[in-house]
């Protein structure tokens, strides 16, 4: 099995506000992970830097120039509370718009099984007209919308295991039947949406709340019950994951109580899936995750499930 990891130095000139939970040692620890002899099959590539017009997938023209107005030539800037721009953001985020629908085309065309995209910032928060929680462009939502408009893809789904609910994502497919958007979240919690009760104009969006100090067997137990059914149903013709890590029992902003082999046991899930219903095709591409060795290991763990291991 040929897992495609797609990363890009500009990652690690978004910079943030010292003590920021989203900073570039995240890439960092990614890297020296994947730099272990297991990962020696992974075909490695540099992400290419996407054409602004590609966040047009998901965002109006007029949010995307806005966001591209905004870049500093020095210092940051406050998008929000948690959300800044430096000299470096808007490459890093076009860098990670590129991986996305790289990730999308080496996948949908064969040339590999599955991709895992480590870039920053993060996506699933950015809604169709607000960046917000670290998050520009909405990453996952461009990757289904380049699958839909460019190989034909007639449903994606996308599976957001992230600690924090993907309002971006909601927002953008909510009255959209051709991608079905399913969430595993800690509630109450950033960003507050994410209630089972929120299920979109056409019954694809599928919100399956956790609580604080759940683990890993409720989390099992809930996604199993929750999510996989859902996506076996909607037979999708590629699965997105926003994969993030914070869910993690280590990470600083929530509390759930996840292990690395909790992320492994989500992959080979989501695959078996993807294996009966779209010839394996999977692209993940990294949300959050902030304690580093909590990320570094369910990371490796994640990775080495796309390559079969």
């Amino acid at each position: 099995m040929t897992t495609l990891y797609l990363c890009h130095p500009a990652s690690l000139d978004h910079d943030t506000p010292p003590g920021h939970p989203e900073r570039a040692d995240r890439i960092r620890v990614i890297e020296r992970a994947l730099e272990d002899e297991r990962f020696a099959a992974l075909v490695r590539e540099q992400a290419p830097l996407a054409d602004l017009s590609v966040a047009g997938l998901a965002h109006p023209e007029n949010y995307v120039a806005a966001i591209a107005a905004a870049a500093p030539d020095e210092g940051l800037l406050a998008i929000d509370s948690d959300t800044v721009m430096s000299r470096g953001s808007l490459e890093a985020a076009l860098r990670a718009l590129g991986a996305a629908v790289r990730a999308v085309d080496e996948v949908m065309e064969g040339r590999v099984a599955n991709a895992f995209a480590a870039m920053r910032p993060p996506g699933h928060h950015a809604e169709r007209e607000r960046a917000m929680g670290f998050c520009l462009f909405n990453t996952a939502a461009v990757a289904a919308r380049h699958a839909r408009k460019h190989h034909g893809a007639a449903r994606v789904a996308v599976v957001d295991w992230d600690v924090h609910h993907g309002n971006g994502s909601q927002d953008i497919f909510w009255d959209d039947r051709s991608v079905m958007y399913a969430s595993t979240h800690q509630m109450p919690l950033f960003p507050g949406t994410g209630a089972a009760s929120e299920r979109g104009e056409h019954d694809t969006i599928v919100n399956v709340p956790l609580h604080a100090g759940d683990d890993g067997d409720t989390f099992r137990e809930a996604f199993a019950h929750g999510v996989l059914p859902r996506l076996e149903a909607f037979r999708p013709d590629l699965i997105v994951i926003s994969a993030g890590f914070d869910a993690h029992w280590r990470d600083p902003l929530a509390n759930l109580k996840l292990t690395e082999a909790d992320f492994a046991w989500a992959t080979r899930e989501v695959m078996g899936i993807a294996d009966r219903r779209c010839g394996g095709r999977v692209v993940s591409l990294l949300e959050g995750g902030y304690d580093l060795i909590g990320l570094s290991k369910s990371v490796a763990a994640h990775v080495e499930t796309l390559m079969g291991r």
